[in-house]
């Protein structure tokens, strides 16, 4: 080829490089198109094999991307910068080898001799990673060639730039649909307190909720939804004097009359036209009507009840049945259940009380991980076989069983949220799941530790001190790596994972196993 039809090919190439969309497909894809790019680019000899490794806040360098190579999450790749400070500075791609140059990096499917261009990639003054492109063995590039790969590193600069920016966009955004429920949030855990002291009803009957709505396959969005509604159900109780809202016996009927009130008070609470508003509305104001037309306030039947109210009015019931009231003792759980079933086109949709069976062994385990009481370390579990991945990242090894079987539980759940993490990092869901999954995580943490805190200290634990400062750190590094998704969300969520994988396994064999004493009484 002349050299005028090679600066062509070059130029194409460049211009076919700016028009990838790295929302597309993420950085592993922009990295696919690129070779395909670069095999028909005649004197330049690469194998598909490369990776993109990105600085965190701590000023490593983390493998966020890559191609024809293992993932991040199979092997964590970092290494101290410093030896190419000079190539760097001037922006110069250069040639090296993982074993003698990158210490101590070390990809899995590539020998440690492997010759690799290294694309700084910037953003102005700030250094934003690498790009490792692997080269045939026996290819010595000439003066061309790595004047190409240096304009190369600054074309790959832009676009993981501009992929930074589209994934902390979508970080603000989470923010912004936050900020704008959390005041509603914060009001119907208001009303909760009000009659439930330690605030676990609305977190179980929203998680009963949410395994329904999952077992009857309702959309994604639905879900969500139903996610951030279910717990404004009780909402207008904030309205409800005290002396009927928390009176220990039966209501009179004027009483009842007045109490009923609560989900209008709901209804006028919740005004507004955007879809959470008008669910969140939805469920407020009808989570008491039935099936059969007979309920309140508007005596909807069948199918002209929203069906966000009518699996709320389910998980709604079958909690109260089955927790401490000021005006009753909780029913025997099969009884609660066969009452449902019972109620099946009577108080409730027919089709949401055969989804609750079918989420029965989750309801079940949600009970025991969400109560009210202090944890008996003598208690035995004897829940139903639960549904559990046949690929987990974090598996749960009957080896971490500490001998208390709701602590036991506990522990399973944190592993499947954790596992749950890697799911949505995995399989590329973007920062914006990853994120509300690790939150999920973290409020889920503080109930762990605080129920497990509760145990302790009823049992005069003598370590309780050194459990809660690890419990604080532990919930602290949360918030750090929740901040780091700000500065550089691609990070972050591996940052977080090696964290978890670490802390989880660690936390339970050195601390949590002592808590065995607690069975024994001794």
């Amino acid at each position: 080829m002349h050299k005028d039809q090679e600066i062509q090919a070059i130029g194409r190439l460049f211009f076919e490089l700016t028009r990838v969309s790295v929302a597309d497909g993420g950085l592993d894809e922009l990295q696919a198109r690129l070779f395909d790019l670069l095999r028909d680019l005649p004197g330049i000899r690469i194998i598909p094999k490369s990776a993109i490794l990105l600085f965190n806040p701590r000023n490593r360098l983390i493998q966020v991307a890559q191609f024809g190579l293992a993932p991040a999450w199979l092997h964590h790749v970092q290494y101290d910068d410093g030896v190419d400070a000079v190539s760097v500075s001037r922006g110069q791609a250069y040639v090296c080898t993982p074993r003698v140059h990158l210490p101590p990096l070390s990809l899995l499917d590539v020998d440690g001799d492997a010759p690799c261009f290294v694309l700084p990639l910037r953003e102005e003054s700030r250094q934003l990673g690498r790009m490792l492109l692997f080269i045939e063995p026996n290819w010595v590039p000439d003066p061309m060639a790595i004047q190409f790969m240096s304009d190369l590193a600054g074309t790959m600069s832009a676009l993981v730039a501009r992929c930074l920016i589209d994934e902390t966009l979508r970080l603000r955004e989470l923010e912004l649909e936050d900020a704008r429920t959390d005041a509603i949030r914060r009001l119907g855990a208001a009303s909760e307190y009000r009659d439930n002291e330690t605030g676990m009803h609305v977190m179980r009957m929203t998680h009963y909720a949410n395994a329904i709505a999952g077992a009857m396959d309702l959309p994604a969005e639905m879900r969500e939804l139903l996610s951030i509604c279910a717990p404004m159900h009780d909402v207008g109780k904030i309205g409800i004097p005290d002396a009927i809202l928390l009176k220990p016996g039966r209501l009179t009927i004027d009483e009842f009359e007045v109490m009923k009130t609560h989900t209008e008070i709901g209804k006028r609470l919740l005004t507004g036209d955007d879809s959470l508003i008008a669910a969140a509305s939805d469920i407020a104001n009808y989570h008491h009507e039935r099936w059969d037309g007979t309920g309140y306030p508007n005596g909807l039947a069948g199918e002209a009840i929203p069906v966000l109210a009518r699996i709320c009015a389910i998980a709604d019931v079958f909690d109260a049945l089955t927790s401490v009231r000021p005006y009753k003792h909780p029913w025997p759980l099969e009884e609660a259940i066969e009452w449902v079933r019972s109620q099946a086109g009577i108080h409730f949709d027919p089709v949401v009380v055969a989804a609750f069976e079918r989420a029965l062994p989750q309801i079940l385990r949600i009970r025991e991980l969400y109560r009210d009481d202090i944890i008996d370390p003598k208690q035995i579990l004897n829940l139903p076989h639960a549904a559990h991945r046949d690929l987990a990242w974090i598996p749960w090894d009957e080896e971490l069983r500490i001998g208390i079987d709701v602590i036991d539980e506990h522990h399973r759940y944190l592993f499947d949220l954790a596992n749950d993490l890697f799911d949505a990092v995995a399989n590329r869901r973007g920062s914006r799941d990853v994120l509300r999954v690790l939150k999920a995580l973290d409020q889920y943490a503080q109930v762990h530790f605080r129920a497990e805190e509760r145990m302790m200290e009823s049992h005069g634990y003598s370590a309780l001190g050194r459990q809660q400062e690890q419990h604080r750190h532990f919930e602290e590094k949360l918030r750090e790596f929740n901040g780091e998704f700000h500065d550089n969300p691609l990070t972050a969520q591996f940052d977080v994972l090696r964290y978890l994988s670490r802390w989880l396994i660690q936390h339970i064999r050195r601390e949590d196993a002592m808590l065995k004493v607690l069975v024994d009484g001794s």
